[in-house]
Protein backbone atom coordinates (compact mmCIF):
# COMPACT_ATOMS: atom_id res chain seq x y z
CA UNK A 1 0.00 0.00 0.00
CA UNK A 2 0.98 3.56 -0.95
CA UNK A 3 0.76 5.95 2.47
CA UNK A 4 1.39 9.65 1.56
CA UNK A 5 1.59 11.44 4.87
CA UNK A 6 1.25 15.54 4.66
CA UNK A 7 3.61 17.60 5.94
CA UNK A 8 2.42 21.36 6.34
CA UNK A 9 3.83 24.27 8.35
CA UNK A 10 2.49 24.41 11.71
CA UNK A 11 2.19 20.25 11.68
CA UNK A 12 2.39 18.43 15.16
CA UNK A 13 5.53 17.16 15.23
CA UNK A 14 4.72 14.12 18.04
CA UNK A 15 1.58 13.72 14.96
CA UNK A 16 3.92 13.09 12.46
CA UNK A 17 6.42 11.36 13.75
CA UNK A 18 3.95 8.76 15.44
CA UNK A 19 2.56 8.17 11.78
CA UNK A 20 6.19 7.72 10.49
CA UNK A 21 7.32 5.59 13.02
CA UNK A 22 4.15 2.72 13.72
CA UNK A 23 4.47 2.31 10.07
CA UNK A 24 8.00 2.09 10.01
CA UNK A 25 7.79 0.07 12.87
CA UNK A 26 5.14 -2.58 11.25
CA UNK A 27 7.06 -2.77 7.99
CA UNK A 28 9.92 -3.84 10.37
CA UNK A 29 8.26 -6.39 12.50
CA UNK A 30 5.93 -8.28 8.91
CA UNK A 31 8.49 -10.78 8.84
CA UNK A 32 7.55 -12.20 11.91
CA UNK A 33 4.73 -13.51 11.00
CA UNK A 34 3.79 -16.39 9.17
CA UNK A 35 1.40 -14.70 6.33
CA UNK A 36 2.89 -11.13 6.83
CA UNK A 37 0.78 -8.52 4.66
CA UNK A 38 2.55 -6.42 1.85
CA UNK A 39 4.93 -3.24 3.13
CA UNK A 40 3.15 -0.12 3.48
CA UNK A 41 5.20 2.36 1.09
CA UNK A 42 5.39 5.68 2.74
CA UNK A 43 6.62 8.91 1.82
CA UNK A 44 6.39 12.43 3.29
CA UNK A 45 4.88 14.67 0.81
CA UNK A 46 4.63 18.73 1.54
CA UNK A 47 3.81 21.84 -0.44
CA UNK A 48 7.39 22.57 -0.53
CA UNK A 49 10.61 20.72 -0.29
CA UNK A 50 11.26 21.80 3.51
CA UNK A 51 8.29 22.63 5.88
CA UNK A 52 8.74 23.70 9.42
CA UNK A 53 6.54 22.04 11.71
CA UNK A 54 4.89 23.59 15.04
CA UNK A 55 7.81 23.20 16.91
CA UNK A 56 10.40 24.95 14.44
CA UNK A 57 11.94 21.84 13.05
CA UNK A 58 12.63 21.59 9.08
CA UNK A 59 11.03 18.62 7.53
CA UNK A 60 12.45 17.90 3.79
CA UNK A 61 9.65 16.54 1.73
CA UNK A 62 8.90 15.54 -1.67
CA UNK A 63 6.25 17.00 -3.85
CA UNK A 64 2.35 16.55 -3.62
CA UNK A 65 2.10 15.90 -7.08
CA UNK A 66 4.35 12.69 -6.19
CA UNK A 67 1.60 11.38 -4.24
CA UNK A 68 -1.41 11.01 -6.67
CA UNK A 69 -1.70 7.76 -6.81
CA UNK A 70 -1.52 7.08 -3.14
CA UNK A 71 -3.76 4.02 -1.53
CA UNK A 72 -3.76 6.47 1.43
CA UNK A 73 -3.46 10.27 2.87
CA UNK A 74 -2.97 10.76 6.35
CA UNK A 75 -3.14 14.54 7.55
CA UNK A 76 -0.90 15.29 11.05
CA UNK A 77 -2.66 17.45 13.37
CA UNK A 78 -1.55 21.27 13.36
CA UNK A 79 -0.04 22.18 16.63
CA UNK A 80 -2.47 24.54 17.75
CA UNK A 81 -4.93 23.98 20.93
CA UNK A 82 -6.37 26.78 20.95
CA UNK A 83 -10.15 26.49 19.76
CA UNK A 84 -10.41 30.18 17.90
CA UNK A 85 -7.40 30.21 16.16
CA UNK A 86 -7.44 26.68 15.23
CA UNK A 87 -10.90 27.04 13.32
CA UNK A 88 -9.11 30.34 11.84
CA UNK A 89 -6.24 29.17 10.37
CA UNK A 90 -8.02 26.04 8.99
CA UNK A 91 -10.65 28.06 7.75
CA UNK A 92 -7.78 30.90 6.10
CA UNK A 93 -5.89 31.10 3.06
CA UNK A 94 -2.65 29.28 4.92
CA UNK A 95 -4.79 26.12 5.23
CA UNK A 96 -6.38 26.34 1.77
CA UNK A 97 -3.87 24.18 -0.21
CA UNK A 98 -4.68 21.51 2.70
CA UNK A 99 -8.15 21.60 2.25
CA UNK A 100 -8.04 21.65 -2.02
CA UNK A 101 -5.79 18.36 -1.44
CA UNK A 102 -8.38 16.59 0.56
CA UNK A 103 -11.08 17.42 -1.14
CA UNK A 104 -9.54 16.35 -4.53
CA UNK A 105 -8.21 13.09 -2.55
CA UNK A 106 -11.73 12.07 -1.95
CA UNK A 107 -13.04 12.97 -5.15
CA UNK A 108 -10.62 10.08 -6.56
CA UNK A 109 -12.26 7.76 -3.72
CA UNK A 110 -9.06 7.45 -1.88
CA UNK A 111 -9.10 7.14 1.77
CA UNK A 112 -8.33 9.91 4.40
CA UNK A 113 -7.22 10.07 7.63
CA UNK A 114 -6.16 12.68 10.23
CA UNK A 115 -6.27 12.84 13.94
CA UNK A 116 -6.81 15.47 16.51
CA UNK A 117 -6.75 18.94 15.31
CA UNK A 118 -6.12 17.65 11.62
CA UNK A 119 -9.68 16.50 11.27
CA UNK A 120 -10.48 20.05 11.46
CA UNK A 121 -8.60 20.49 8.21
CA UNK A 122 -11.21 17.74 6.63
CA UNK A 123 -14.14 19.13 8.22
CA UNK A 124 -13.39 22.54 6.65
CA UNK A 125 -12.51 21.01 3.27
CA UNK A 126 -16.65 19.03 3.11
CA UNK A 127 -15.39 15.64 3.04
CA UNK A 128 -17.09 14.80 6.54
CA UNK A 129 -20.52 16.18 6.18
CA UNK A 130 -23.02 13.14 6.47
CA UNK A 131 -20.28 11.14 8.48
CA UNK A 132 -19.38 9.88 11.48
CA UNK A 133 -16.46 11.28 12.86
CA UNK A 134 -14.70 11.75 15.98
CA UNK A 135 -12.06 14.40 17.38
CA UNK A 136 -10.45 15.34 20.15
CA UNK A 137 -12.58 15.50 23.09
CA UNK A 138 -12.32 18.81 24.70
CA UNK A 139 -12.75 20.13 21.01
CA UNK A 140 -15.62 18.67 20.25
CA UNK A 141 -17.95 21.40 21.12
CA UNK A 142 -16.48 23.72 18.95
CA UNK A 143 -16.44 21.14 16.48
CA UNK A 144 -19.65 20.43 16.76
CA UNK A 145 -20.77 24.14 16.38
CA UNK A 146 -19.17 24.55 13.10
CA UNK A 147 -19.41 21.11 11.45
CA UNK A 148 -23.19 20.62 11.73
CA UNK A 149 -23.15 18.19 9.30
CA UNK A 150 -20.97 15.58 10.75
CA UNK A 151 -21.79 13.51 13.57
CA UNK A 152 -19.68 14.13 15.76
CA UNK A 153 -18.83 10.94 18.56
CA UNK A 154 -16.13 11.98 20.43
CA UNK A 155 -15.66 9.25 22.95
CA UNK A 156 -14.12 7.13 20.22
CA UNK A 157 -10.85 7.10 19.44
CA UNK A 158 -10.98 5.87 16.26
CA UNK A 159 -13.80 6.25 13.42
CA UNK A 160 -14.22 5.15 10.34
CA UNK A 161 -17.14 6.37 7.76
CA UNK A 162 -16.89 5.68 4.17
CA UNK A 163 -13.50 5.98 3.23
CA UNK A 164 -12.23 8.84 6.07
CA UNK A 165 -11.02 7.38 9.19
CA UNK A 166 -10.25 9.94 12.59
CA UNK A 167 -8.82 10.03 15.40
CA UNK A 168 -9.22 11.83 18.74
CA UNK A 169 -6.69 13.46 20.97
CA UNK A 170 -2.70 14.52 20.11
CA UNK A 171 -1.61 11.01 20.77
CA UNK A 172 -4.40 9.31 18.92
CA UNK A 173 -2.15 9.24 16.04
CA UNK A 174 -0.75 6.25 17.43
CA UNK A 175 -4.73 4.97 17.26
CA UNK A 176 -4.98 5.99 13.97
CA UNK A 177 -1.40 4.50 12.90
CA UNK A 178 -2.32 1.14 14.34
CA UNK A 179 -5.87 1.52 13.01
CA UNK A 180 -4.65 1.13 9.93
CA UNK A 181 -1.90 -1.74 10.10
CA UNK A 182 -4.94 -3.77 11.82
CA UNK A 183 -7.31 -2.93 8.59
CA UNK A 184 -4.28 -5.05 6.58
CA UNK A 185 -3.49 -7.55 9.47
CA UNK A 186 -4.75 -7.50 12.95
CA UNK A 187 -2.15 -10.01 14.12
CA UNK A 188 0.39 -7.48 12.87
CA UNK A 189 -1.69 -4.45 14.54
CA UNK A 190 -1.31 -6.27 17.78
CA UNK A 191 2.32 -7.50 17.61
CA UNK A 192 3.70 -3.31 17.53
CA UNK A 193 1.05 -2.53 19.80
CA UNK A 194 3.09 -5.35 22.17
CA UNK A 195 6.20 -4.23 21.13
CA UNK A 196 5.75 -0.24 21.63
CA UNK A 197 4.07 -1.08 24.84
CA UNK A 198 0.88 0.91 23.81
CA UNK A 199 -2.30 -0.02 24.95
CA UNK A 200 -5.58 -0.27 23.23
CA UNK A 201 -7.83 2.50 23.86
CA UNK A 202 -11.43 2.06 22.02
CA UNK A 203 -12.68 5.06 23.74
CA UNK A 204 -11.57 9.11 24.67
CA UNK A 205 -14.19 8.82 27.37
CA UNK A 206 -12.09 7.88 30.40
CA UNK A 207 -9.61 10.95 29.69
CA UNK A 208 -12.66 13.59 29.37
CA UNK A 209 -13.53 16.51 31.77
CA UNK A 210 -16.76 17.02 31.60
CA UNK A 211 -16.27 20.86 33.06
CA UNK A 212 -13.56 21.94 30.74
CA UNK A 213 -16.49 20.83 27.95
CA UNK A 214 -19.05 22.93 29.56
CA UNK A 215 -16.91 26.23 29.57
CA UNK A 216 -17.34 26.49 25.88
CA UNK A 217 -20.93 27.55 26.61
CA UNK A 218 -22.08 30.30 29.14
CA UNK A 219 -25.34 28.31 29.85
CA UNK A 220 -24.09 25.47 30.42
CA UNK A 221 -20.93 26.65 32.59
CA UNK A 222 -23.69 28.11 34.94
CA UNK A 223 -25.63 24.78 34.56
CA UNK A 224 -22.63 22.79 35.50
CA UNK A 225 -21.29 25.04 38.47
CA UNK A 226 -24.72 24.53 40.13
CA UNK A 227 -25.12 20.66 39.08
CA UNK A 228 -21.65 19.82 41.26
CA UNK A 229 -23.11 21.70 44.46
CA UNK A 230 -25.71 19.55 44.36
CA UNK A 231 -24.38 16.10 43.29
CA UNK A 232 -25.37 14.23 46.62
CA UNK A 233 -29.17 15.25 45.74
CA UNK A 234 -31.47 14.13 43.33
CA UNK A 235 -31.13 16.71 40.32
CA UNK A 236 -34.11 18.28 38.71
CA UNK A 237 -33.79 19.54 35.45
CA UNK A 238 -36.13 22.36 35.37
CA UNK A 239 -35.18 23.39 39.03
CA UNK A 240 -31.37 23.55 37.17
CA UNK A 241 -33.14 25.68 34.44
CA UNK A 242 -34.51 28.07 37.06
CA UNK A 243 -31.26 28.77 39.19
CA UNK A 244 -29.23 29.20 35.87
CA UNK A 245 -32.03 31.53 34.41
CA UNK A 246 -33.19 29.81 31.45
CA UNK A 247 -36.48 27.84 30.41
CA UNK A 248 -35.66 24.09 30.26
CA UNK A 249 -35.83 23.88 26.94
CA UNK A 250 -33.26 26.31 26.13
CA UNK A 251 -31.10 24.44 28.76
CA UNK A 252 -31.88 21.22 26.94
CA UNK A 253 -30.98 22.68 23.73
CA UNK A 254 -27.76 24.17 24.93
CA UNK A 255 -26.95 21.07 26.35
CA UNK A 256 -27.71 19.03 23.27
CA UNK A 257 -25.89 21.65 21.44
CA UNK A 258 -22.68 21.60 22.78
CA UNK A 259 -22.33 18.06 23.72
CA UNK A 260 -24.24 16.18 22.37
CA UNK A 261 -26.26 14.85 25.10
CA UNK A 262 -28.97 14.96 27.39
CA UNK A 263 -28.85 17.11 30.93
CA UNK A 264 -29.14 13.92 32.81
CA UNK A 265 -26.58 12.18 31.01
CA UNK A 266 -24.24 15.36 31.77
CA UNK A 267 -24.99 15.08 35.26
CA UNK A 268 -24.35 11.77 35.09
CA UNK A 269 -20.63 12.25 33.48
CA UNK A 270 -19.96 14.20 36.69
CA UNK A 271 -21.10 12.24 38.80
CA UNK A 272 -18.98 9.34 37.43
CA UNK A 273 -15.88 11.90 37.37
CA UNK A 274 -16.22 12.86 41.03
CA UNK A 275 -16.50 9.37 41.70
CA UNK A 276 -13.41 8.50 40.08
CA UNK A 277 -11.63 10.93 41.66
CA UNK A 278 -12.59 9.92 45.16
CA UNK A 279 -11.82 6.43 44.24
CA UNK A 280 -8.12 7.65 43.23
CA UNK A 281 -7.60 10.07 45.70
CA UNK A 282 -9.28 8.79 48.82
CA UNK A 283 -10.10 5.52 50.85
CA UNK A 284 -13.65 6.00 51.33
CA UNK A 285 -15.56 2.90 50.47
CA UNK A 286 -17.59 2.74 47.30
CA UNK A 287 -20.86 2.88 49.09
CA UNK A 288 -19.96 6.31 50.86
CA UNK A 289 -19.03 7.67 47.52
CA UNK A 290 -21.76 6.29 46.19
CA UNK A 291 -23.96 8.88 48.50
CA UNK A 292 -21.71 11.95 47.65
CA UNK A 293 -22.36 11.54 44.14
CA UNK A 294 -26.13 10.68 44.62
CA UNK A 295 -26.29 7.39 44.52
CA UNK A 296 -28.67 5.24 47.09
CA UNK A 297 -26.82 1.56 45.60
CA UNK A 298 -23.01 2.01 45.33
CA UNK A 299 -23.97 -1.13 42.24
CA UNK A 300 -25.74 1.66 40.47
CA UNK A 301 -22.00 3.58 40.33
CA UNK A 302 -20.11 -0.01 39.79
CA UNK A 303 -22.00 -0.12 36.54
CA UNK A 304 -21.92 3.46 35.30
CA UNK A 305 -18.04 3.12 36.05
CA UNK A 306 -17.86 0.29 33.66
CA UNK A 307 -19.79 1.93 30.70
CA UNK A 308 -18.05 5.50 31.18
CA UNK A 309 -14.54 4.54 31.75
CA UNK A 310 -14.24 0.96 31.19
CA UNK A 311 -12.87 0.61 34.47
CA UNK A 312 -14.06 -1.08 37.65
CA UNK A 313 -14.30 0.47 41.32
CA UNK A 314 -11.25 -2.12 41.98
CA UNK A 315 -9.18 -1.21 39.00
CA UNK A 316 -8.93 2.73 40.18
CA UNK A 317 -8.55 1.63 43.40
CA UNK A 318 -5.43 0.21 42.12
CA UNK A 319 -3.73 2.92 40.65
Amino acid sequence: MDVAVLAYDGVFDSGLSALLDVLDGANAMRAELPKPPPAWQVSTIGFRRRIRTGAGHLVETLPVGTAKDADLLLVPALAERRPDALIAHVSGPDAEPVRQLVAATRARRTPVASACTGTFLLAESGILDGRTATTSWWLAPYFRKRYPAVTVDESRMVTTSEGVTTAGAAFGHVDLALAIVRMSSPALADLVARYLVVDERPSQAAYTISSALAQSDPTLAAFERWARVHLDQPISIADAARAVGVSERTLQRAVRRTLGTSPVRFVQDLRVEQASHLLRTTDLPLEVIARKVGYEHPNTLRILLRERTGETAGSLRGR
